[in-house]
């Protein structure tokens, strides 16, 4: 699932980032869920594992079945590939693992808040003395590094996919990323002659100090210190112009300014990491880093990584990117088993996706009745079961979960109604039906199941779904991120999840990247390649109004245009459940990595 990347929790506390009141006013609880059984188990598991002296060292091992999307800090842009950099890159501002602050940013590598200026359309950033990367010798993270590291996100090989967050905000990044696409994608000497060769003054390194990194909008927003925290404004090392971006030679020369540096790193088998002489302690306030070595296998699958840790069998600590399957959640709240934390994640995840552009059926899911038609057709309530029922994944009818300013009270544009479907359908020039292909993830339980309940329920309409399974660690990467697949029909429906890039003032990070059609992956994570021309203006006029509660309005009439044009069919802002071994402590659950932090945990003896 996206980042965004990556299904997260809304909570605002006093001391959010200084001078953004517009970014603060909104309360909740990350250490909660909405029902009161989970959040029993997040409280039971937070002081039985948070108490007691911290333990250093020993090796931390965590199980998945799948891999990050990229090794690359200003391309990554998916919860687990945020949960490896969390590791190994630091950003500007970053999520404390405290447990009622987890989604507070505090400065990371910046000394202090920004100093915003010029009316607030300039932020001011300051890196800490003593962030060292491990290059031989250790070298001065310093605001040239930051600066790179922007350069780096629009590069033609890979470019960072939160892009619309930002890309009209910072003068001359627009036409800096044009110039940049015409550079060839696999030459890495032209991609660095070209960020040698060009700057914007959009972002720049103060001239009275190395250290300090200024940023340029052409607007004031309220919530672009949060929009610093996104690992794309990481800085990076010079050395990483030496490769493609995002590319395998990079991946295993990675780095590192964090706590661990990477041994070793087998795509779509294991991760080793260890730790990096170079980090010093005192100039990181947010990662303790008591284990000495994390060891990530990668090749397991969602039924034996939980019976492993279930068992608390040797060497299964942690779950990398997989969860408790949905059937075990109901028996773990049972038993107050301490080990479950449920934590509410206000997101929309899973949504099923249509591919708007595909050829197939002579391009049916362009036309506007037949996806209103498959929107009257699918079951919510038996979605809402495949994923645990309506305590663990309460039902989601919009594209806004709650506590994202412009979500409104809960409404319903298309109720089950498998008649109304059907003349739909018919009204459509389909009454023979169609063939539809569903890609979908079968090492995902979920996954599977919600693909054989939305094949029944479309097979009432005589729709004939077929299904399309790939891999966990290309779901992203070979099929929704790249055009081609979608305009050559490689797939016609899919399951998607969205989390806000940062909380409460969030909705700039749905509708841009999801749903505007004038930007498209890679550069934007809208997979359906939907556009509506009423949509965008409202996006626009969103992004520029002057408060937040202006914004909201806006936002909301954003989300009523997109379910009106059925862009996709929304299913659940769910809670999410993780589990680790009784020989973790210290487990806060971090809803930007949707995991425990592997940085913070130490282990019994």
């Amino acid at each position: 699932m996206r980042r965004s990347k990556q299904r997260m929790m809304f909570i605002v506390a006093a001391t959010c980032l200084g001078m953004l009141a517009a970014a603060c006013g909104n309360g909740g609880s990350s250490s909660t869920s909405t029902t009161a059984a989970s959040g029993a188990i997040a409280n039971q598991r937070y002081a039985a594992n948070d108490s007691g002296t911290p333990v250093t060292g020993g090796t931390l091992t965590m199980l998945g079945t799948g891999d990050v999307d990229y090794m690359d800090p200003n391309v990554s842009y998916y919860a687990i590939g945020y949960l490896g950099l969390r590791l190994w890159s630091r950003s500007l501002y970053t999520y404390p693992a405290v447990q009622g602050q987890t989604t507070n940013e505090v400065p990371d590598l910046a000394t202090a808040n920004p100093t915003i200026t010029n009316g607030g359309k300039t932020y001011s950033v300051t890196i800490r003395q003593g962030a060292m990367w491990n290059t031989t010798p250790n070298r001065q993270v310093t605001a040239a590094d930051a600066v790179l590291g922007l350069k780096r996100t629009c590069n033609p090989a890979q470019p960072f996919g939160g892009q619309p967050d930002f890309s009209t905000l910072i003068v001359g990044y627009a036409d800096f990323c044009s110039g940049f696409a015409k550079v060839s994608a696999t030459d890495a000497s032209a991609m660095k002659a070209y960020i040698d060769a060009n700057n914007f003054s959009g972002v720049s390194v103060d001239p009275s100090n190395p250290q300090t990194v200024v940023y340029n909008l052409t607007q004031p927003v309220s919530y672009f210190t949060n929009i610093l925290g996104l690992h794309a404004f990481d800085p990076a090392p010079v050395e990483y112009l030496n490769y493609v971006p995002a590319g395998n030679d990079l991946a295993q020369h990675t780095i590192s300014d964090g706590p661990y540096e990477v041994q070793s790193y087998n795509p779509a088998n294991s991760l080793d990491f260890v730790r990096n002489p170079a980090w010093k302690a005192s100039t990181d306030p947010i990662r303790k880093a008591y284990v000495d070595h994390i060891h990530v296998n990668e090749t397991g699958t969602q039924a034996s990584i939980q019976q492993q840790i279930l068992t608390n069998t040797p060497q299964a600590d942690m779950e990398w990117d997989s969860f408790v399957p949905t059937n075990d959640i109901p028996g773990l709240l049972a038993s107050n088993d301490p080990r479950l934390s449920l934590e509410t994640e206000y997101s929309t995840n899973p949504y099923v996706l249509f591919n708007t552009q595909s050829p197939n059926n002579s391009g049916a899911l362009g036309k506007l009745q037949v996806r209103q038609a498959i929107e009257y057709a699918l079951n919510r309530t038996n979605l809402i079961q495949d994923a645990g029922g309506p305590k663990v994944s309460p039902p989601l009818t919009q594209v806004l979960p709650p506590g994202i300013t412009g979500s409104a009270p809960s409404y319903n544009t298309y109720s089950y109604d498998t008649t109304k479907a059907k003349q739909m359908l018919s009204a459509a020039g389909y009454s023979g039906g169609l063939t539809l292909k569903f890609l979908y993830r079968p090492a995902n339980q979920m996954s599977s199941k919600m693909f054989q309940t939305i094949q029944a329920d479309l097979g009432k309409l005589n729709i004939t779904v077929t299904g399309v399974p790939v891999p966990n660690a290309d779901f992203y990467t070979k099929y929704l991120e790249v055009p081609s697949t979608a305009k050559t029909g490689v797939w016609d429906l899919s399951l998607a999840g969205w989390s806000p890039d940062w909380y409460g003032n969030a909705a700039a990070s749905f509708f841009p990247p999801l749903f505007d059609g004038r930007v498209l992956p890679p550069t934007s994570s809208n997979f359906g390649l939907f556009n509506d021309s009423t949509l965008n203006p409202i996006i626009d006029a969103a992004l520029k109004a002057p408060t937040e509660a202006a914004a909201g309005a806006l936002w909301h009439q954003a989300d009523v245009e997109t379910m009106k044009q059925a862009a996709i069919f929304p299913i659940t802002d769910p809670n999410q459940a993780v589990i680790h071994g009784s020989q973790v402590h210290h487990a806060i659950y971090m809803a930007p990595y949707e995991q425990i932090d592997p940085t913070n945990v130490w282990l019994s003896n």
